[in-house]
């Protein structure tokens, strides 16, 4: 594992199942950005931000399920408000929302996740189009978001869902 292991300094970790990592012999696994001592220095601080021993004090798993938390509530809105919104689903603070043409068929409404996409840009949003019929929005915010951040984003995916689900039910695709 890399990625963000030390907020972008050469540092890697080999991971894996148990019964595999521990059958290799003493030296046998290792990584080209193994023992880097400033890369050590910066991974434990950043294991020391997840758990909230960092500066501020805040947890970086509390942050993300916060986070989760406040997109979660404007999912059920959504939902319960917003025909084209099939699903809400995630872990932390990346999360998707699927668009399906009908709740009762599933079926996929890619057309509509790339109109909200163009509609968030173009409000100043930033979203992309995932998933195996490339019909859920996903959603990757930084754990640094304020709460102010995260609900002017949720506002102008808000707006670009309720556009595009009235500008289909009229017909205007």
């Amino acid at each position: 594992s890399a990625n963000s292991i030390a907020h972008g300094m050469p540092l890697a970790a080999p991971t894996g199942r148990a019964e595999v990592m521990d059958r290799a012999h003493l030296g046998g696994i290792g990584g080209t950005y193994g023992g880097n001592p400033l890369a050590c220095a910066a991974a434990l601080a950043v294991l020391d931000m997840f758990e909230g021993r960092g500066a501020g004090g805040v947890s970086l798993r509390d942050r993300a399920a916060a986070i989760e938390a406040a997109v979660r509530a404007r999912g059920d809105v959504w939902l319960r408000e917003v025909p084209l919104v099939g699903d809400v689903r995630g872990l932390g603070a990346m999360l998707a929302i699927e668009l399906v043409k009908d709740r009762a068929t599933r079926e996929p409404a890619p057309d509509e996740v790339l109109a909200v996409v163009q509609r968030c840009a173009e409000h100043g949003l930033l979203t992309m189009r995932a998933g195996l019929y490339a019909n859920c929005l996903r959603l990757l915010m930084p754990l640094v978001i304020t709460d102010e951040q995260l609900a002017e984003g949720l506002d102008v995916l808000d707006e670009a869902l309720r556009f595009v689900a009235q500008t289909v039910s009229e017909g205007h695709r």
